[in-house]
C-alpha cells in the first residue's frame, strides 16, 4: 500500500480525524488513525469507543490495504514536515509505515488493522439533510449547560427532537436548563429523538463549521452525522431525559427586560469578586438592579443599573458562571429577566429566539 499526497491535504485530514484518538493508554491501538486504502481511495478513521470520525482524503493510492499508526505522533508529523509531496508506504513484513517527504525520511511502528474496532457503517444509516449553520447555532446555544459529571451519564448529553420542521435541543446539570427551539429548513420529514453526548455535538460544531449542510441518521446504538466527506459517529445514551417542559415554570411574578450586553459586562466586572463559590447578588428596587458580589479577605463589588423593576425589593443569589454562560447564550440586544421569589428559579429568555435558560438561585446569607 502506497500513497502520495499533499503535506497540506494530508496534515489537514490527519488534524481533523485525531480529534477522535483516545488519549487513553489502556487500549494502544485506540491511540491510533486507521489508514484503510480501498478502490483507488484513502480513508482515515479513529475513535474513543464513544466518538468515532473517519473521512476521505484526495490522494493518489497504489494497491489496497490498512494499518493503524501512532495517531498523534503521525499528526504532529504531518503538520511539522516541508511543504511539498508526501509518501506514505506501509511495509508489513517490518511492521512500519515510512513517510517521505522530500530529503526527511520516517519510520513509525504500526498495530495491525484486524485489532482496530469495527466501526458503525455510516453509509448504510438512513440520513435526512438539514441545515448546518441552524443546526451548530442551536448547539451552542445549549450545549454549556450539559453536566461534565459522568455519574449522571443522560445529563451529559444533549437532547436532539426534530418535530414538525422544527429542532428542539435540551440541556441541564440539574442547576441550570437551556432549551432552544429552532425552525429549520429541510427538516419536515425528519424524525429523530435522541440524547447525544454533549461531546460529540461541540466536536461537530468544530468539524462543520464550514458545511452548509449536515446529514443525520440512526445506526443501531448510534447517531452519524455527515458533512462533506467527514462522518462522525457518536452512541446515543441511553435513559429518561428529565421532562423540561415541567421544569419550566408557566407563570412569574417579575418580568425584567434588560440591555443584554450593557448588563452582562455588569455582571462580568462584579463576578471578579465573587471567589471561592460566593454567589452574585441581584438586588432589584424600584427603577433599578444592584450587582454585587463579597468574598472574604479577598473584597467586594458593587454596581448598579437601571431597570423598569417596580414593586416590593427582591434579592436572589446566582452563581456567576452560570449567570454569564446564560446571558452569552442569547443573542438579542434585549434580555427578559422573569424572576418569581428569592428562592425560585429565574428564566432568562428570549422571545426572538425561542431560547429560554432556567438558573437555580442560591440560598443568601443575611
Amino acid at each position: 500500500m502506497k500513497i502520495i499526497c499533499s503535506k497540506d491535504e494530508l496534515a489537514r485530514a490527519l488534524s481533523l480525524v485525531g480529534r477522535a484518538v483516545s488519549t487513553r493508554a489502556s487500549v494502544q491501538v485506540l491511540g491510533g488513525v486507521l489508514l484503510r486504502a480501498t478502490g483507488g481511495q484513502l480513508e482515515l478513521a479513529a475513535t474513543d469507543m464513544e466518538l468515532s470520525l473517519r473521512l476521505v482524503v484526495d490522494c493518489t493510492v497504489e494497491g489496497d490495504g490498512a494499518v493503524v499508526a501512532p495517531g498523534r505522533l503521525l499528526v504532529d508529523l504531518a503538520r511539522l514536515l516541508p511543504e511539498g509531496e508526501v509518501i506514505l508506504e506501509h511495509k508489513p513484513e517490518q511492521g512500519v509505515l515510512e513517510v517521505t517527504s522530500g530529503p526527511a525520511s520516517y519510520k513509525l511502528n504500526t498495530y495491525s488493522a484486524e485489532d482496530f474496532p469495527k466501526l458503525p457503517d455510516a453509509g448504510s444509516a438512513q440520513t435526512f439533510t438539514v441545515d448546518g449553520p441552524a443546526f451548530l447555532e442551536t448547539v451552542s446555544r445549549v450545549a454549556r449547560s450539559a453536566s461534565r459529571d459522568e455519574s449522571r451519564p443522560v445529563l451529559t448529553g444533549i437532547l436532539v427532537r426534530f418535530e414538525g420542521g422544527k429542532l428542539v435541543m435540551a440541556a441541564t446539570d440539574s442547576y441550570r436548563l437551556s432549551v432552544k427551539e429552532t425552525e429549520i429548513a429541510g427538516s419536515e420529514g425528519a424524525e429523530l429523538e435522541a440524547i447525544v453526548p454533549a461531546r460529540a455535538l461541540t466536536e461537530l460544531s468544530r468539524i462543520a463549521q464550514d458545511a452548509d449542510e449536515l446529514r443525520i441518521g440512526v445506526q443501531e446504538n448510534h447517531v452519524v452525522f455527515g458533512a462533506g466527506e467527514t462522518w462522525l459517529t457518536t452512541r446515543r445514551i441511553d435513559g429518561q431525559f428529565p421532562n423540561y417542559k415541567q421544569l419550566l415554570p408557566e407563570t412569574f411574578e417579575h418580568e425584567v427586560k434588560l440591555p443584554r450586553e450593557e448588563f452582562l459586562e455588569v455582571v462580568r466586572r462584579a463576578s471578579v469578586m465573587a471567589q471561592r463559590n460566593s454567589p452574585l447578588r441581584l438586588r432589584f428596587a424600584e427603577g433599578e438592579v444592584t450587582v454585587s458580589a463579597q468574598t472574604q479577605d479577598v473584597g467586594e463589588a458593587k454596581e448598579s443599573l437601571p431597570v423598569p423593576f417596580s414593586g416590593e425589593p427582591l434579592e436572589i443569589g446566582f452563581n456567576p458562571e452560570f449567570l454569564r454562560d446564560g446571558l452569552e447564550s442569547v443573542a438579542s440586544d434585549e434580555v427578559a429577566l422573569r424572576l418569581i421569589s428569592s428562592l425560585r428559579p429565574g428564566l432568562i429568555h428570549s422571545d426572538d429566539e425561542h431560547f429560554s435558560y432556567l438558573i437555580m438561585p442560591i440560598r443568601l446569607a443575611g
